[in-house]
């Protein structure tokens, strides 16, 4: 249950922590909810900004045509007020109401044609050439009758420049002659340059308005997530501090929506501590409980050799598993130990105790690592394999510790006999041991198997390349 609650809390602080990572490009899985949030208020920002742009500069340009269309048919309408018909032939005015269209080259012009043949010009139409008939495509329309058109054409100015556009209203009618229906098209010419001024410095105002709110938005939407996932960071700052040991609980107030989960891992915590607390107040009266009726038996004088020394044995295992609760009494597995420390005691004492074989224990780690979990677990275990190494190996043991980005290892290696085949595969049960080890009851690398599998990780033996010997190797899911 411990290393349950203590696997699931670390895997829930390393998924929260993701948030935190920059805006990289380089992962294309979105496991950031920041990344997330980001990118749909961004798409939003992209895309609806612009499409309004997009609509607003459409309706802009569809509101100038119409002015335009209105503008130019009023113009129409002027024409044919004082259009007159003689002779099967139009007669105009000298001077039109309108003084631009008897101002030569004053950009609004006025034309009639028959059959697409000019019959009559305004003063402004001066040194102006129409369309030729050769270029088709810049002729001047002729509507169907008592139908106005609005095109764009391009001809030659008073300059001999061309290419100048200019839009056209086309509006044709038919006057009542003796002989015959006179069809003819009123053609109202302006120069659009002033429109499209119109239309260019508005499209300009309407886009830098439009960036500048884009900015605005991001900006805001920056602030906003800062503001809204706040709460969010903290929950990691602080499962971080719990995950190190700095504190025992969540203290903070959140959100309703992470309020129930610091609620329910606090909880976790308090239940997950005192159900340690129980345990190890049941091992100590336990083994207090038969202290008291095995001192008495050790006291019988009719006891054999043999039973007194399996009774001293009995008393020196109650006495381990004493110490054993007392020094776990005050740790918890979010705090984690110092592998550096817990190695250095193993390796002092294992020196101490094997002098006499003049073995030389080599110790290699990366400074500053950690092994989440109880000191006296991470004791037992490498307590146990440095221990067989040392009566295995003949002059030389090595314990490596090293830590990548998902696992933390464990290698103890010896140049000793090294392991067979059926030895690789027996040695881990309970009453096993290899015939190379004459000292024990062949129970520590079964108990080894059962803390590395309550830990969640992994135990395997094989042939040191290095020293020749056997080479265990204990992994542990970071």
């Amino acid at each position: 249950m411990t290393r349950f609650i203590a696997n699931q809390l670390s895997k829930l602080t390393h998924l929260v922590q993701l948030k935190n990572k920059s805006f990289s490009l380089k992962s294309a899985q979105l496991d950031s909810l920041k990344l997330r949030l980001m990118l749909s208020g961004l798409l939003l920002i992209v895309v609806l900004l612009p499409l309004i742009g997009v609509t607003v500069n459409s309706a802009f340009q569809h509101q100038i045509t119409q002015s335009i269309n209105q503008q130019l048919r009023a113009y129409v309408y002027s024409v044919l007020a004082v259009a007159e018909v003689k002779d099967d032939s139009v007669v105009m005015p000298n001077y039109l109401l309108e003084n631009q269209f008897n101002v030569i080259g004053s950009g609004l012009y006025a034309l009639i044609t028959t059959d697409n043949q000019m019959v009559w010009q305004s003063e402004s139409f001066f040194g102006l050439s129409l369309p030729t008939p050769a270029k088709t495509e810049l002729a001047l329309p002729t509507p169907p009758m008592g139908e106005g058109k609005l095109t764009q054409v391009s001809f030659d100015d008073l300059a001999g420049n061309g290419d100048n556009n200019h839009v056209v209203y086309s509006f044709s009618v038919s006057f009542e002659t003796p002989n015959a229906p006179l069809p003819i098209t009123v053609h109202i010419i302006k120069d659009d340059a002033d429109y499209q001024k119109q239309i260019s410095e508005f499209s300009a105002t309407l886009w830098t308005w439009l960036i500048i709110l884009m900015l605005v938005l991001v900006l805001i939407q920056a602030i906003w997530l800062f503001w809204t996932l706040k709460p969010l960071n903290q929950f990691t700052r602080e499962l971080a501090l719990v995950d190190q040991g700095q504190q025992t609980r969540l203290n903070s107030n959140y959100p309703a929506e992470l309020n129930a989960v610091a609620k329910q891992l606090n909880v976790l915590l308090s239940t997950e501590q005192q159900q340690r607390q129980r345990y190890r107040n049941a091992l100590a009266d336990l083994a207090h409980s038969l202290k008291t009726p095995l001192a008495v038996l050790q006291s019988q004088s009719d006891l054999s050799e043999d039973s007194k020394e399996q009774a001293s044995n009995i008393n020196n295992i109650i006495s381990y598993q004493l110490n054993k609760a007392k020094m776990s009494a005050n740790t918890a597995w979010h705090l984690g130990v110092s592998i550096d420390e817990v190695a250095g005691k193993l390796i002092r004492t294992l020196s101490k105790i094997h002098q006499h074989s003049s073995l030389d224990i080599d110790y290699q780690s990366q400074a500053g690592l950690i092994f989440k979990g109880d000191e006296t677990d991470l004791s037992e275990m490498l307590g146990n394999l440095l221990d067989n190494a040392c009566k295995a190996a003949k002059s030389q043991v090595c314990l490596s510790v090293t830590q990548s980005e998902s696992c933390l290892f464990f290698i103890i290696e010896d140049d000793g006999k090294g392991l067979t085949e059926q030895q690789k595969e027996t040695i881990f049960e309970r009453g096993m041991r290899a015939d190379t080890y004459h000292q024990g009851h062949g129970i520590g690398l079964a108990i080894v198997k059962d803390l590395v599998t309550s830990y969640e990780g992994t135990l395997t033996v094989n042939e040191s390349a290095e020293y020749g010997g056997a080479k265990f190797m204990l992994s542990f899911a970071r």
